[in-house]
């Protein structure tokens, strides 16, 4: 995890259908969550239409449980002529006594689009 997690850009609750066949939440569910967040923090920073082109590094630290109140954090961490990278930490409050658990980070990498889908430079930072 990093140590500036950024700004939280989405809070969600896993439910039931979420569940894989050992208990825990689909890593797929979280990786989709992942991917909405990195989303909106790169169409902030590319003024427009993103597409995702790369994850790098991505680490699952702790099985995420149904009952888990999910944020997940986003800040950009390095920019391109075309792409952002955007750091993402996924943090779960669990059970009575709200305890803050880290369960995954990943670096994600966005392209800017133009109207016809191409990569096109990102606006002035």
């Amino acid at each position: 995890m990093t140590k500036t997690r950024g700004d939280v850009v989405l809070r969600v609750m896993p439910q039931l259908a979420d569940i894989n066949a050992n208990g825990h939440i689909f890593g797929g569910w979280v990786l989709s969550q992942m991917d909405i967040a990195g989303g909106i923090i790169a169409h902030r920073i590319a003024q427009g239409a993103v597409a995702t082109v790369a994850i790098e590094s991505m680490k699952f630290i702790t099985p995420i449980l149904l009952g888990d109140v999910v944020s997940v954090y986003a800040h950009e961490e390095r920019r391109g002529r075309t792409s952002v990278a955007i750091r993402i930490d996924v943090v779960a409050v669990r059970g009575p006594q709200e305890e803050q658990v880290d369960l995954t980070s990943g670096l994600f990498t966005f392209v800017a689009l133009d109207e016809n889908h191409r990569p096109r430079p990102l606006p002035d930072a």
